[in-house]
C-alpha cells in the first residue's frame, strides 16, 4: 500500500483494520529525494510480488510500478488516481502551481500549508476527526513537502495515458461519488484499461476515501479479490 501526498504509511491503518488479519499487509513510506520513476522503481524492488494498492500519489505510483514492473504487481488498485496530466502546457502549468506551493512552505512552514492543503474543496468532505493532521504535522518536512511536489507532482510525471493498454493484470479504480474531477478520470481510466478494470465509485464519499470510508475500501478490496481469484 502506498500513501498520498503528505501521508504517513499509518493512513492506510484503519482500511487494514478491515481486511482479513491473515494477509500479510505492508504499508511503505514514500523514498525521499528521488524523481518519479525512481521512486516507483525503489518502492517496487522493496515490495516484491503481491497486490499494490496506491491513494491518489501513490496511485500514480502504483500504475508506473504496474508498468515499468509488471512481474510485481499481480493485482493493482487505484484509488483516487489518475495516469498523469496530458499535453506540454497543461503539465508546465502544474509544474508551476506545485512550485507556487513549494515556495509557500519554505516561507510559511508545513504547519501552516498543511491546514490550507486540508482546507481546500477537494478535501470538504473529509470529517476533521478523520484528517490525521496532528500525524501530518508530526511526520512532515518543509524538504520532503517539496520535494514531492516538485519531483514526483503530476506536472513532472510523464503522463501514463497511452500506456493504459500495456496493463495485463486486473484493476480495481476506486472513486468517491462526491469527487467529480476524478470521476471522470476514473470513468476514462476503466475505458481506457479495458476489461480488465473493474470501476467501483463509493456513495457518500470524496477525494480522501481510505480516510472518509476505510471500512468501503476494504471490503471493495476484498470482494474484489475473491472475484478476480
Amino acid at each position: 500500500m502506498i500513501p498520498g501526498f503528505t501521508l504517513p504509511p499509518g493512513s492506510w491503518d484503519a482500511v487494514q483494520g478491515f481486511l482479513d488479519p491473515d494477509w500479510e499487509v505492508e504499508a511503505f513510506e514514500i523514498p525521499d529525494g528521488l524523481d518519479f520513476p525512481a521512486t516507483a522503481e525503489a518502492l517496487g524492488h522493496r515490495g516484491g510480488a503481491g497486490v499494490w494498492v496506491g491513494y491518489s500519489l501513490g496511485a500514480r505510483l502504483a500504475l508506473r510500478i504496474a508498468l515499468d514492473r509488471p512481474e510485481t504487481v499481480e493485482r493493482l488498485v487505484l484509488v483516487s488516481g489518475t495516469a498523469g496530466i496530458e499535453g506540454t502546457v497543461a503539465r508546465r502549468d502544474r509544474r508551476a502551481a506545485d512550485n507556487e506551493l513549494a515556495v509557500s512552505i519554505e516561507a510559511n512552514g508545513v504547519d501552516i500549508f498543511l491546514e490550507q492543503w486540508l482546507n481546500q474543496r477537494l478535501f470538504e468532505t473529509l470529517p476533521a476527526e478523520a484528517n490525521l493532521l496532528s500525524e501530518r504535522k508530526r511526520i512532515a518536512t518543509v524538504h520532503g513537502l517539496t520535494h514531492q511536489l516538485r519531483g514526483l507532482g503530476q506536472g513532472v510525471q510523464d503522463s501514463l495515458w497511452d500506456r493504459l493498454n500495456e496493463l495485463k493484470m486486473p484493476v480495481l479504480i476506486l472513486v468517491g461519488q462526491w469527487d467529480l474531477s476524478y470521476n471522470r478520470v476514473a470513468t476514462r481510466l476503466a475505458e481506457k484499461i479495458g476489461s480488465r478494470a473493474t470501476l467501483v465509485v463509493v456513495e457518500g464519499a470524496g477525494h480522501a476515501l481510505p480516510l472518509e470510508q476505510p471500512e468501503v475500501v476494504a471490503h471493495e478490496i476484498t470482494e474484489w479479490l475473491a472475484a478476480t481469484e
